[in-house]
């Protein structure tokens, strides 16, 4: 027979090794039914434990309190000793039990969105991902944590777990939102929220929603190139039936690729999956945005501002009507770009007629936004309004560039040699290799290597 005396008296006892911990989480096993039966009194036994120190025991009685319904009242309580908890738990310990860890960050998660505080959970839930995952590995906690960074408008906090390469998933749909809120911003969130939870979301994959996530947050962060890699993530991934994230997904999708790339294809994406292949896909869903690079396409600045305005009132109603303007912003710096082509020496006064600007100062404002972008090297000559336009002074043997570039080497020979030992690992599966037995009669025997002797099919 359980007491909740006892069961706080085993946790003090049995916090200090790692035997001990292993006892404890078993008695903790044991217990759990009767700690969630007795959830509505366990919150004052909290006070006789240190989070510090008794991470383990102290994180099944939080969960067990956390496990019903919350009031207001109890979630401005809770949110105070959860944040605490999350802050100086013991990494080593929560470990042990990740599933009641993860519920107790969900639950937390709630209650600042149901304070309306969502600033609130950054600090709590990042110290969060960081104990609870490991190297390159993507937990079920990413997503919330992004949601939270988007919320509070914290971007710059939610693009820094978004800067770690990911090779282990926990769940495949984590990894959908996580692509998708990465790569926004959040003025594009409102519409996705109004989903209830996503509850009228078909069942996207875990992945999907990690990408999802961190296509928001990058797009916050003006970091396109990024945007458009989680995104396409989202908009390519396998999925049953077309769903409201990969809808949302591909409009963003669209609208970054204009601006960023100036076409509908982010890199050399389009060899995997083309952009006629997507059209294909979302057109029934999404023609509006397809006429817009349609008309993008052309080059014409009055012709997209027509039908922009024309449509305006359905990209206001996406929550997508400030990417569209970055889009009209980025035809101008196409069209100036072009311009360095074909002269070495413009006036202010000729750029603005060319690209169709409407004065020489609102060219010169371009042209200085694009000289600090690093889009073009130009120099202007305020006296008498003259841009001369440069070759790219970048010599490539700076000190700083040869460590670009090794640094990039080294990456990319890490990410070979974790591509070889999937690729080993995958050939040693017996679900596999059982998989290409049974498909083995539809091809020739020659397109297929011998099958280790280990497994016989």
């Amino acid at each position: 027979m359980y007491t909740v005396e006892s069961l706080v008296a085993q946790i003090q006892g049995l916090s200090s090794s790692a035997g001990d911990l292993s006892l404890l989480l078993t008695h903790l096993k044991q217990a759990d039914e009767f700690l969630h039966n007795e959830s509505t009194r366990l919150l004052p036994f909290l006070e006789q434990l240190d989070p510090t120190l008794h991470s383990l025991g102290y994180l099944y009685i939080l969960e067990a309190s956390t496990s019903g319904p919350v009031t207001n009242e109890q979630a401005r309580r809770l949110v105070l000793l959860i944040s605490r908890f999350l802050t100086s738990c013991v990494a080593d310990q929560i470990r042990l039990a990740p599933e009641k860890f993860i519920a107790v960050c969900k639950s937390f998660k709630d209650q600042v969105l149901m304070l309306e505080a969502p600033i609130r959970g950054v600090v709590p839930l990042l110290e969060a991902v960081k104990k609870l995952r490991s190297s390159e590995h993507l937990t079920t906690l990413h997503p919330d944590f992004l949601q939270i960074c988007l919320l509070a408008k914290c971007y710059k906090t939610g693009f820094s777990i978004l800067e770690d390469d990911i090779f282990e998933v926990d769940q495949p749909r984590d990894f959908y939102l996580y692509c998708y809120y990465g790569g926004l911003n959040l003025n594009s969130l409102g519409a996705f929220l109004d989903f209830n939870g996503f509850a009228c979301v078909p069942k996207p994959l875990n992945g999907e929603i990690k990408n999802f996530l961190g296509g928001m947050i990058c797009i916050g962060q003006k970091r396109f190139q990024k945007a458009l890699e989680l995104l396409h993530n989202v908009v390519t991934a396998p999925m049953s039936s077309i769903n409201a994230i990969a809808v949302e997904a591909f409009k963003k999708y669209v609208l970054v690729s204009l601006i960023y790339n100036g076409q509908i294809y982010a890199g050399g994406f389009e060899v995997l999956f083309g952009f006629h292949s997507l059209t294909r896909l979302f057109l029934p869903f999404e023609q509006l945005y397809i006429e817009l690079a349609n008309t993008y396409s052309i080059g014409k600045i009055s012709e997209l501002e027509t039908y922009i305005q024309t449509n305006r009132e359905k990209f206001d109603s996406d929550n997508n009507l400030g990417l569209v303007k970055q889009v009209v912003s980025s035809m101008y710096k196409r069209n100036i770009q072009r311009l360095t082509q074909t002269y070495l020496t413009l006036s202010l006064q000729d750029i603005a007629n060319t690209v169709q600007l409407s004065s020489p100062k609102e060219a010169e404002m371009h042209v200085l936004q694009m000289i600090q972008d690093g889009e073009i090297y130009a120099t202007i000559n305020q006296r008498d309004g003259m841009v001369r336009f440069l070759e790219d002074p970048e010599q490539y043997k700076t000190c700083e560039m040869i460590e670009h570039i090794d640094s990039s080497i080294q990456r990319i020979m890490t990410l070979s040699k974790k591509l070889t030992a999937m690729d080993e690992l995958i050939s040693c599966d017996p679900l596999y290799l059982a998989k290409v037995g049974r498909e083995r009669q539809r091809f020739d025997f020659d397109d297929f290597d011998s099958v280790p002797q280990k497994f016989n099919i």
